[in-house]
């Protein structure tokens, strides 16, 4: 079958959820027994993700092969339960600085260099090789940002192309309908206007999906079709939900998936949803609850608080919470506050468990160690994520093997006891500034120590897992942690520097330089995630 292309676009206002929406349609698809993929596509100039800061854009999604890109990628693997590469990620800074490059080694043969043809040639073959790469059925397109924002022009432009010249093509474009207090009633003229704005620009949508706080009713529906040129059947409706999980049962409800098939020449075909449908009865129906602290300090920007800076571990908990029939109560602690009271307390750390996740820099790490202490000393259950796992590194060094002042040299450069630290092969690419050269990035194998937590909870020798990191455990404090009782039971197959760090005689208490919220899947929750809900359900009961 030749691929067809589904391109979800935007409008009225962001942070809608496009990457839920474009996920639940690639479900609904996939459940039909086609094969489907997804693309990303950001209007900002930046090459990729790595250099934004979390409380900016979100959390970085780290892709199988070293990707550093848009959060929405990791709801398209964890929904459609595929492997994504970073090609699937699309920014303004790649596709102008591939026809700079061109354009610099001659290849344009002295021709001028605009925008159309040779930006949007860019885009359209970027996404082609996506389908060609991967031969799926269906290429799930989604334009970051909404219509109207001249950053994004060139992606509705290329989408226009794609169709001119024979492509098969669909657009879907997400809307808001705000419902005024003082009304009570749905508002359709911002649709309206925003379907007016995408005509504009040379595209008709094929469906208008409408998010709203409740179901669009049919007044509503009568009225955008009327306004907007679409069939009143292809307005769909996609209101709040209790979880995101339910999106795709809602929309295949309305016969979404076979409207879609429809308007590609696809003959309609069954669904087998079974599974996803059982896995959100887990969800609504739990037997029991735990609470969970994420002990970080991207929670917060200006007078609001932002739990994208950590979506994926979040799921994670969600998954492995479900699984094991719980109703996940997730608190966020900010490590600043312990810094300041300068202490821990058990009604400040009144949980089943917490867990330290990825961070850069100093702020509020102090605030971290102390908690992680807490967690030792009282036997809460812990897991560490990256920097969660350096921290465990530094707290234990400073209190249980009589290193005083150790650190990790990322936050102290001159502490006099560098258990984290930079490895002399990545020392000087950082001294000449190509901070790219020092990561360790993507998915790495790790060797997995027997008779040790992390292969009771893996159960084998040898995992992959996702990087994203430059610091090292320094192999010079090694010898000295082990000896005071921390084993480090998994490392990496390469250099064996450590890369997995725990207590044997604790509940649980285990950290990994590894990110495994990025393998976390809803009916496959990473391993590391299983074991601490366990945990903190066998301590809390």
């Amino acid at each position: 079958m030749q691929t067809r292309y589904i391109f979800v676009s935007g409008g009225v206002v962001s942070g809608l959820g496009k990457g839920i929406a474009t996920a639940s349609i690639g479900k609904i698809l996939q459940s039909k027994g086609l094969s489907v993929t997804a693309i990303k596509i950001d209007p900002y100039i930046n090459y990729d993700a790595g250099t934004l800061r979390p409380t900016e854009h979100g959390e970085v999604w780290v892709t199988e092969d070293g990707g550093e890109i848009d959060q929405d990628l990791g709801h398209y693997e964890r929904f459609l339960d595929i492997t994504i590469s970073k090609e699937h990620n699309i920014t303004t800074g790649q596709i102008y600085l591939a026809v700079i490059e061109r354009e610099r080694r001659g290849e344009y043969l002295g021709r001028t260099v605009e925008v159309i043809p040779h930006i949007t040639d860019e885009v359209k073959a970027r996404i082609r090789l996506v389908a060609q790469n991967t031969k799926v059925d269906f290429v799930l397109v989604e334009i970051g940002g909404t219509i109207g924002e001249y950053q994004n022009v060139i992606y509705f432009e290329a989408a226009r192309q794609m169709k001119l010249e024979g492509d098969r093509v669909l657009f879907i474009h997400l809307t808001y309908l705000p419902i005024l207090k003082h009304l009570g009633e749905a508002k359709t003229k911002p649709t309206q206007h925003s379907v007016r704005e995408l005509r504009e620009v040379g595209i008709q949508p094929d469906f208008i999906m409408c998010r709203s706080e409740q179901p669009v009713d049919e007044p509503r529906k009568e009225k955008i079709a009327l306004y907007s040129n679409v069939s009143k059947e292809d307005i769909i409706s996609n209101p709040d939900t209790r979880n995101i999980h339910q999106l795709p049962l809602l929309l295949e409800s309305q016969g979404f998936g076979d409207k879609i098939l429809n308007k590609l020449g696809v003959s309609p075909k069954t669904s087998d949803l079974t599974e996803w449908r059982d896995l959100v009865e887990r969800m609504e129906n739990p037997s029991r609850a735990v609470t969970v602290g994420v002990v970080g300090k991207y929670f917060d920007i200006g007078a609001y608080k932002l739990p994208d800076s950590y979506v994926s571990v979040l799921e994670a908990v969600k998954h492995a919470s479900y699984l094991n029939d719980a109703n996940p109560v997730l608190r966020w602690v900010d490590s600043k506050r312990f810094e300041k009271e300068g202490r821990v307390t058990p009604e400040s750390l009144d949980l089943d468990g917490i867990i330290v996740p990825g961070g850069f820099g100093a702020a509020g790490t102090e605030g971290k160690i102390l908690a992680i202490q807490y967690a030792r000393e009282s036997g809460l259950p812990f897991l560490g994520l990256c920097f969660g796992l350096q921290l465990a590194v530094v707290e234990y060094a400073r209190n249980m093997c009589d290193l005083p002042g150790a650190n990790s040299t990322e936050i102290d450069p001159e502490t006099p006891h560098p258990v984290i630290d930079i490895l002399p092969s990545q020392r000087r690419p950082m001294e000449e500034s190509r901070y790219g050269a020092t990561m360790r990035l993507g998915g790495q194998t790790v060797l997995i120590r027997r008779g040790t937590l992390a292969f009771a909870l893996y159960g084998k020798e040898r995992i992959m897992e996702r990087f994203r990191h430059r610091y090292e455990i320094n192999p010079e404090y090694v010898s000295a942690m082990e000896q005071n009782g921390f084993t480090f039971s998994g490392y990496s197959e390469t250099d064996e520097i450590m890369q997995v760090g725990e207590l044997g005689d604790h509940a649980f208490f285990i950290g990994s330089q590894f990110h495994p919220e990025f393998t976390s899947r809803p009916l496959k929750p990473n391993p590391l995630f299983d074991g601490f809900i366990k945990a903190c359900l066998r301590t809390s009961s």
